[in-house]
């Protein structure tokens, strides 16, 4: 088998098959529809303002404002991952769309591209994100990258090469380039530069495609050669093949909470409580261990960092607070009263037995007695069953007619009609 660069560079060609492609239509309503949504808060305001004064082009961000390539990519890749809604996929644990769309979007306007090429590039891009993501391997995230940004970017690139059109010599200088750029660490989970992360790559692959474009050289395998991107960054090289007969980006993870994606297996689970709250002494979570360094902030001060927390996101759903609502991750409900009471008799433990898409959940109740209830994020799920589920998410983000014109615009053909819906404010 061929290394993980040469690889790469033979996947950027290669035909794309309609189920993926499907599945990417439906990742681009929802990373649209999560963008849209990020806009409208304010939080990044002034930071998009910062942008926008200083780089100008005609590249559209969410709102209507134009910019640079490169620039539009940032700010629509920070904007969409802004409520930590968007998908994800559990082989690398990553938000793949967030980082690969945004540089598709920015180079296809000036390359007047259909929609339906656009799709093909981001679908090279996303597969070609988690493809990297299972080489650089758990190490590289358990110890402290973000495979969003770092993984993301290379899927960004591949994704940014395709739709350019770039022959195998300037995509390997693309690698070599993206490889100097690539960054980004959990640290930042819970704060403002978590989804900067997405923006990061997303702007990384753009500019390294286009760099490439100019005749920028770089190192001949930068990602995977002596000193490259993988063996300075905890990359374990693991075997990774190119392409798979059933696209990994088939199992992706939408989401239908508005939080980590760690802790919607418990959320799931918990749905099927049916004991009073006034019964419930206590409540024992049962986790992946790699979840326990990413959401699970015991005690959550503002409605970001709530977002990271099994201990809150569980007393809220069991209060009747919606976890799937943006508008209930507010710093005023993460001090409420009676949701830090509940949240005190919540406890969090490992549990190596599970994977990282399953959570166990022990209800103790007043006499003695036990409810236990589980959930698997990998149960089956239909693709007509997946589009109703995120039509209903994007009309509780944005209104359902605004929703319903959005998804016509996605499953449409013509780059217009979509770029129309992501200046609507």
């Amino acid at each position: 088998m061929s290394g993980i660069t040469e690889q790469l560079i033979e996947f950027t060609s290669i035909s794309v098959p309609r189920d993926a492609t499907a599945m990417m239509r439906l990742s681009l309503f929802d990373w649209a529809a999560c963008g849209i949504a990020g806009a409208r808060e304010t939080e990044f305001d002034a930071f998009v303002k910062a942008q926008l004064a200083l780089h100008h082009g005609s590249h559209l961000t969410f709102g209507g404002a134009t910019t640079s390539a490169p620039t539009a990519a940032l700010i629509n890749g920070t904007l969409s991952h802004a409520l930590d809604y968007d998908d994800t996929h559990f082989a690398h644990i990553g938000h793949p769309s967030v980082a690969v769309l945004p540089a598709v979007l920015a180079l296809a306007e000036q390359e007047n591209v259909d929609l339906e090429v656009l799709m093909q590039a981001a679908t090279i891009g996303v597969e070609a994100s988690i493809a990297v993501g299972l080489w650089l391997g758990r190490d590289h995230y358990q110890v402290g990258y973000h495979q969003t940004a770092t993984a993301g970017a290379f899927g960004a690139t591949l994704a940014a090469c395709r739709l350019l059109a770039l022959p195998p010599a300037q995509i390997r200088h693309a690698l070599g380039l993206c490889a100097s750029m690539a960054s980004g660490i959990k640290a930042q989970f819970g704060t403002m530069a978590k989804p900067l992360n997405a923006g990061l790559a997303a702007r990384t692959g753009v500019e390294a495609a286009l760099w490439a474009q100019t005749g920028m050289t770089a190192a001949q395998d930068g990602l995977a050669g002596p000193l490259g991107f993988g063996p300075t960054h905890h990359g374990q090289g693991a075997d990774v093949m190119l392409p798979l007969s059933d696209w990994r980006i088939n199992s992706i993870s939408h989401k239908f909470h508005a939080c980590c994606h760690g802790l919607h297996a418990m959320l799931e689970a918990l749905r099927d409580v049916q004991t009073p709250l006034d019964q419930i002494t206590a409540i024992h979570i049962r986790t992946h261990p790699r979840w326990m360094s990413v959401c699970n902030i015991t005690a959550p001060q503002t409605g970001l960092a709530a977002k990271f927390s099994y201990r809150q996101t569980a007393a809220m759903s069991l209060l009747g607070h919606d976890t799937g609502a943006i508008g209930n991750f507010t710093d005023n409900l993460a001090n409420d009263g009676t949701v830090v009471a509940l949240r005190d008799r919540v406890q969090v433990t490992e549990d190596a037995r599970l994977n990282e898409t399953q959570s166990e959940v022990s209800i103790t109740l007043a006499d003695g007695s036990t409810e236990r209830l589980r959930h698997d994020l990998m149960s089956p799920m239909s693709l007509e069953t997946r589009a109703q589920k995120l039509r209903g998410k994007g009309a509780a983000l944005l209104g359902a007619e605004r929703a319903e014109t959005l998804w016509g615009a996605a499953q449409g053909q013509t780059l217009r009609g979509l770029l129309d819906q992501l200046v609507m404010s």
